[in-house]
């Protein structure tokens, strides 16, 4: 008898530093997830940087194109939050540019370090200018040649670029917006330049992916076949470039298309140089951005 309630005893006791355990874990574990509790910023930095596409140019009402539109939608859907944005795209820009003038600025190096956010435009000029260089007199064997090649160098150039980036600012998502192609509607038969332009944004996106908190929003055939929404109407698009153009591109027809002020067949890109978007491709640009922004939207919350 005096055993069983000795093991009883024992039993009982054993019972009660697991509870005590138990419960000492549940206080514990309540009070540091407590501790982290996460608020609206009432403030936000918005730090771009790259090329013309960040710059805005093409954009008719001088509002700094996407940048200047993405800043209202943020304002717009987070009421408390005042934003700042800050604009450091250059037109003409290739990633080795934008790579320099962040050595280069401390300015530049300061906004970044203190931004909440961080969006980039590269990659247009680096491919533009091989496809400048061959796509007007090489064969489509030597235009790949020529890609393959600057895609090398730029990766290099593209991950120094955001090397740079990173070291002045470890934690802010980073939105990297892809290139397009400018002339689609006008030559949507020439594969070799869609297809460039696909290979481009692709080494664009490898890249981002070895990053944390680097997301990258593809704009291509969004600004690229403009409104032209369908299969059926782009099939009708290059029905009719096959009968002008029979899939090549020529200097002729290229300058012909820059030099109308008039009109161009994509209404997204503006007829200022037939090339960069207009207010309404900006716009459409930055709805493409802040729908990423709203599914990675760690940049509008800070530790209370």
């Amino acid at each position: 008898m005096k055993k069983q309630i000795k093991w009883l005893l024992i039993v009982m006791a054993l019972c009660l530093i697991g509870l005590g355990g138990f419960f000492g874990y549940r206080y514990y574990h309540s009070q540091t997830t407590q501790q982290v509790k996460w608020v609206q910023r009432s403030q936000v930095k918005l730090v771009a940087i790259g090329d013309s596409l960040t710059y805005g140019q093409g954009d008719e009402t001088k509002n700094g194109g996407y940048v200047g539109i993405i800043k209202n939608k943020i304002q717009n859907k987070y009421k408390k939050t005042k934003v700042t944005t800050i604009n450091y795209g250059v037109s003409g820009d290739r990633s080795d540019q934008i790579l320099a003038r962040i050595n280069k600025q401390k300015q530049i190096r300061t906004d970044l370090k203190s931004a909440n956010v961080i969006t980039v435009t590269v990659g247009g000029n680096d491919l533009m200018q091989i496809l400048e260089k061959n796509a007007l007199a090489g064969s489509e064997s030597q235009i790949k040649t020529s890609v393959n090649n600057g895609q090398k160098t730029y990766e290099k150039n593209l991950t120094k670029l955001f090397n740079a980036i990173r070291k002045e600012n470890k934690t802010a998502p980073i939105f990297v917006l892809s290139i397009y192609n400018p002339v689609y509607t006008y030559f949507p038969n020439v594969t070799i330049i869609n297809d460039s332009i696909d290979q481009w944004n692709q080494a664009t996106k490898g890249i981002t992916t070895k990053y944390s908190q680097m997301y990258f929003v593809d704009i291509n055939h969004l600004m690229s076949y403009g409104q032209y929404k369908t299969s059926e109407q782009r099939q009708k698009l290059i029905d009719n470039a096959t009968q002008t153009n029979q899939g090549k591109i020529s200097q002729t027809q290229v300058i012909k298309i820059m030099n109308n002020k008039d009109h161009n067949l994509n209404q997204y890109i503006s007829t200022e140089d037939n090339f960069h978007p207009n207010h309404s491709g900006y716009e459409q640009m930055a709805n493409k951005l802040f729908k990423s922004m709203v599914k990675h939207n760690s940049w509008e919350f800070e530790k209370e």
